[in-house]
């Protein structure tokens, strides 16, 4: 019994320690980080020299022994003389523009409250730090809509681009609607893969309510406000006929700025017919004017290969040391409530 109490003490002693030590690591490391920026870092990957890499692959891969050896001489002497002209070229184009011109590549994966647009911000910005005339933009996008004011923010940080005279060009693999839809139609021109999903040009709100549950367990619920319609509808209130009608008439106002915004885009769509609500598969967008052209970002980009360098645009946010060992658990929680109350309060598109 004594060994057993000498041990578990013995024990304590030692997680004690190891506690202090992390908790110190942790103080330390986050002061280091004080002093740091906390910015995110600027991420650009060259596409071109990545599917070249592939071809090259693949290439040896079908050949022999021998023909494999002699492939590599002829590599060898091929890289030689591209490294020759590209210093050459360089000293002939010292404060000249580049001689092949760039296609800038960016993505967006758009998430319910579309918290992506800071990233798509940065990315765009640097894109306009640095892109010549002769440039153009490439946006992977992906994204069922959301918020409003968030996805008209994304379509705004498009807009910038076309208004630098940056031809831009929106690829759809999978889902661009309602909200992605908006970001899509700022493009030059829209490209979607057969059956990614396009459209759904519409706004939706929805609210749960729980006053008669409250009533019936004699919870009384107050809510005051300064203004006739302040709040319209409620998650514990008694909602009025009046609050009713007043939501939907935002909800209306919503949808036809939406619809000003895609006609005003893409002014030779019939905006009544493709402003129902409903969504389109790639082929059937075609046809009814939402997109200009069906194939895949893949073949997109190839197709462009020759004729541009493709440059792969990332802004990476930092994060914070606490946040990576804890995965930011009740911060995750606070928006997860914060999200759900949105969904009621706001409309989404």
């Amino acid at each position: 019994m004594e060994l057993l109490s000498e041990y578990g003490l013995f024990l304590a002693k030692i997680v004690t320690v190891v506690v202090a030590i992390a908790a110190l690591v942790v103080i330390i490391v986050n002061l280091a980080q004080r002093n740091k920026k906390q910015r995110g870092e600027l991420k650009i990957i060259n596409l071109s020299e990545q599917y070249k890499e592939m071809q090259d692959e693949i290439s040896s891969a079908l050949l022999d022994a021998h023909q494999y050896k002699l492939w590599l001489k002829v590599q060898k002497k091929k890289h030689k003389q591209e490294a020759k002209s590209a210093k050459a070229n360089a000293k002939r184009s010292v404060g000249l523009a580049a001689d092949k011109p760039r296609v800038w590549v960016l993505d967006f994966k758009g998430s319910m409250d579309a918290h992506e647009v800071s990233a798509l911000r940065e990315e765009i910005t640097a894109v306009l730090a640095v892109a010549k005339p002769q440039d153009r933009a490439v946006l992977r996008l992906e994204s069922p809509g959301g918020v409003v004011h968030g996805y008209g923010l994304a379509a705004s940080q498009l807009q910038r681009l076309r208004d630098k005279q940056i031809p831009l060009t929106i690829a759809v693999d999978k889902v661009a609607a309602s909200g992605g839809y908006m970001m899509a139609c700022v493009g030059n021109k829209i490209v979607s893969a057969p059956f990614a999903i396009i459209g759904s040009i519409g706004v939706v709100a929805q609210i749960p309510n729980f006053n008669r549950f409250l009533r019936n367990k004699d919870i009384d619920v107050e809510l005051h406000t300064a203004g006739q319609y302040k709040r319209t509808l409620t998650l514990l209130g008694e909602n009025t006929d009046e609050g009713r009608q007043k939501f939907r008439e935002d909800l209306n106002e919503t949808h036809r700025l939406f619809k000003e915004f895609v006609h005003r885009m893409r002014p030779q769509l019939d905006i009544e017919q493709v402003a129902t609500g409903e969504h389109w598969y790639g082929q059937q967008a075609v046809e009814k004017g939402l997109i200009d052209e069906v194939g895949t970002s893949d073949d997109l980009l190839l197709g462009l290969m020759d004729s541009y360098e493709l440059l792969n645009v990332r802004y990476l946010q930092r994060k914070k040391l606490m946040d990576r060992f804890t995965g930011s658990a009740a911060k995750s929680a606070d928006q997860l409530l914060m999200r759900w109350w949105q969904r009621g309060q706001k409309p989404m598109m």
